[in-house]
């Protein structure tokens, strides 16, 4: 599934493109993902300039004059431009076409994605409740100690949920507590504020430098600009199951932390 990098490298990408241009057409060749496209979304869309294209969380935020497209891109879905005309490949399901000859085509072969429209999307259902982005001076090691008192879940689960900080997901949260030195099975009320002050720079750390490498290709995933991302290839754990520790050469091992597979090493991580 694209996390925060892979979806913000998304945004750079297309954003160049989109801002300042006017929509001229929607194409809508299956409308359903994971909710049902609006039916009216060509006539909603078609005319209007787009303004910025803004991400929170993992949903793009396509602001328009007269309201915002919300796109996620769900577990395989990707944006990228192609040029007017481009004949659509399968799993090719809407083109937002553009004056300026391009348009932007979501292909989503699982269609666990969306797009949907809003007049007030930071107070739409699927974004009001969401916690502070993780490169933001409101999210920080201080606030996982204060939230994370009394919790017996275990750690990794709790850095992922989205009312704690979003865009943590399943590889960075795996990448960040390797960094951080923290055992993903830990009980998040039983880790100090000492070692929660060092996760939370390790989270920054991570993410910052996962959309500065261009995001982490799995399967699915290329850029707005159809450049795949390279951090893939500098994972400490994540994906490494039975593999040697790249740290103390102790072999990784792999666990099941709410229904997710975490690996970590037993040694350098406690």
């Amino acid at each position: 599934m694209p996390e925060l990098p892979e979806v913000e490298t998304t945004r750079r990408g297309i954003a160049p493109y989109l801002e300042g241009q006017r929509v001229s057409r929607v194409i809508v060749r299956d409308s359903r993902l994971r909710w049902p496209i609006p039916e009216d979304l060509d006539v909603r869309l078609s005319g209007q300039r787009i303004v910025t294209v803004e991400r929170r969380a993992k949903y793009l935020l396509i602001n328009a004059e007269a309201g915002t497209l919300i796109s996620h891109l769900g577990m395989s879905g990707n944006l990228r431009l192609v040029e007017l005309g481009l004949a659509p490949a399968k799993h090719e399901h809407v083109d937002i076409e553009l004056e300026s000859g391009l348009a932007l085509r979501y292909t989503d072969p699982r269609r666990f994605g969306a797009m949907l429209w809003s007049h007030d999307p930071h107070n739409h259902a699927l974004l009001a409740h969401l916690g502070p982005e993780p490169l933001t001076d409101l999210f920080d090691g201080e606030r996982l100690f204060q939230l994370s008192r009394g919790r017996a879940m275990a750690v990794k689960p709790f850095i992922m949920d989205n009312a704690v900080v979003v865009g943590v997901g399943n590889i960075y949260a795996t990448e960040a507590l390797f960094a951080a030195g923290i055992d993903p099975r830990r009980a998040a009320g039983g880790i100090s504020r000492a070692r929660y002050l060092k996760l939370g720079v390790e989270i920054k750390r991570i993410l910052a430098y996962a959309i500065e490498r261009g995001g982490t290709t799995l399967r699915d995933f290329f850029g707005g600009d159809g450049q795949p991302g390279y951090f893939q290839q500098e994972l400490f754990a994540y994906g490494r199951d039975g593999q040697p520790c790249k740290v103390c050469g102790t072999e990784l091992r792999e666990v099941k932390l709410g229904q997710r597979a975490s690996v970590f090493c037993p040694r350098c991580q406690r």
